[in-house]
């Protein structure tokens, strides 16, 4: 399966003909529907829908189409129709006209005081009858589907190269923790011949006597502890094993977003452990290094489904 971004945008537009309203209309009226889509990063799905009134009653059934396809990520619909060619002003038909004067002709009959229709009134009701048989909506659902095919599309694209920036950090750490598992047997050799000189040394400046045997079993105990504090081996060991876990979702792909979230904090976790128990310049800096690279890949994984 792909990796996902939640950041994407797709718009589509589709031109319509719109029924006939019969014989006496001479032109068909087109109107066009829009349809934008556009998604940004978030825990959860956040869905806002933004549709004229003539397509509120198909919300339901565009919401579930959305959610049918995407999970995670704060996500606005935007649909709008333009009238086209049906906002211009169109000619009614003799026949049309003749029907208009029949009415007018039997509404005076009853209501003698009735207004008269007047030019703009006839060319309103003729533009009513030609439009009030098309449905804008009948074409929402298929737009959707397009819309969100392409934003689905986009977000494969955005996924794709965020996969390949992980990709890069995780080979980088591993070659950050190669560089440091030499260093954690010298580490702590050094630290325990450094603890036991310097315990000599104090000793030997007392009375000058010889180191009891149990002074040096405590000063060796001593010195094992603290080279035990500063071992940095687990957390190299784990660290690896949680870049081996993130580089597993990343072939795997699919909804990883939210593990890789959590490893992501395990790194850094791990790399600042490395940092306070480092005892040389060279950890240090191996620590800072890695601690770098954690927070690009933090950065880039909050966009990811």
């Amino acid at each position: 399966m792909s990796v996902y971004s939640m950041t994407g945008y797709a718009g589509v537009q589709q031109s319509a003909p719109q029924s006939p309203a019969g014989p006496e209309s001479r032109s068909t009226p087109v109107q066009r529907l829009g349809l934008e889509i556009r998604s940004v990063n978030s825990r959860f799905l956040d869905l806002s829908l933004r549709l004229p009134d003539e397509l509120r009653q198909h919300e339901p059934a565009l919401r579930e189409l959305i959610t049918r396809h995407i999970k995670r990520g704060k996500v606005e619909v935007r649909a709008a129709i333009d009238a086209g060619s049906a906002s211009a002003v169109t000619e009614p038909s003799p026949r049309l006209l003749q029907r208009l004067n029949a009415v007018q002709d039997n509404v005076r009959a009853w209501l003698p005081d009735a207004t008269p229709l007047s030019v703009a009134d006839v060319i309103r009701l003729s533009s009513t009858e030609s439009t009030q048989a098309s449905d804008p909506g009948q074409d929402l659902l298929p737009l959707a589907e397009r819309a969100v095919t392409a934003l689905l599309e986009a977000r494969e694209r955005e996924g794709a190269r965020l996969a390949s920036m992980l990709m890069d950090r995780l080979g980088q750490l591993k070659q950050l923790g190669l560089r440091a598992v030499p260093l954690v047997p010298q580490l702590v050799a050094a630290q325990q011949a450094r603890f036991l000189e310097r315990w000599r040394e104090a000793m030997a400046l007392t009375d000058g006597t010889t180191l009891p045997e149990g002074a040096q079993d405590r000063a060796l105990t001593e010195a094992t502890a603290f080279a035990i504090r500063i071992d940095v081996a687990e957390e190299l060991t784990r660290l690896n094993s949680h870049l081996d876990e993130i580089e597993r979702l990343v072939n795997k792909g699919g909804e990883i977003g939210k593990r890789l979230d959590f490893l992501i904090q395990e790194l850094h976790r791990e790399a600042n452990t490395l940092g306070s128990k480092s005892a040389t310049l060279e950890m240090t800096r191996i620590s800072v290094d890695m601690k770098v690279l954690i927070e690009q890949m933090r950065e880039q994984v909050q966009n990811i489904e």
